[in-house]
């Protein structure tokens, strides 16, 4: 077993894990933050997608070990973020979810794509989003809601 120290949505986490552990794991099983959702568990569909330091990675394919030292941040450490919440709101004005799994690592790269393109066409956020996988909506109203929230989260 390995002693990790990390923060994790704002609070200080201390654990012993395997080494072998995975991130995604760790995150759902040992600290109960079900918002990360496994799909392929390969790194390739994206619903695994949080934040360590400050940027989008996916968490099936990282090792808890190798995120000691790190600040991480899940879908849940999102709920008092103004900028999430209105690109949340623009998900269920557009119908952007419909079974639900893909909307945590969709709305993580979203707005991380948003922070960095805050003024994208509709191509761009296509690309954009083409990081998460989705096998429900079809993309468009996903695309709808993230060129709406675009201008909200600009003047945020």
């Amino acid at each position: 077993m390995t002693e990790i120290n990390l923060t994790v949505n704002g609070r200080a986490v201390r654990a012993s894990v395997d080494p072998r552990l995975h991130l995604a794991d760790f995150l759902r099983e040992h600290l109960r933050l079900t918002g990360t959702h496994l799909g392929c568990e390969h790194g390739v569909c994206g619903t695994c997608t949080i934040e360590i330091d400050g940027a989008p990675a996916r968490s099936c394919i990282a090792l808890a070990v190798a995120c000691d030292g790190s600040s991480l941040r899940t879908i849940e450490g999102f709920e008092d973020d103004p900028l999430m919440a209105e690109l949340r709101e623009a998900f269920s004005a557009d119908h952007a979810l419909q079974c639900g799994f893909c909307t945590p690592g969709m709305l993580m790269t979203a707005l991380d794509f948003l922070r960095v393109k805050p003024d994208p066409s509709e191509a761009d956020i296509r690309e954009g989003i083409s990081a998460v996988l989705c096998r429900c909506t079809g993309y468009q109203g996903i695309i709808n809601a993230v060129k709406a929230a675009a201008p909200i989260l600009r003047r945020g």
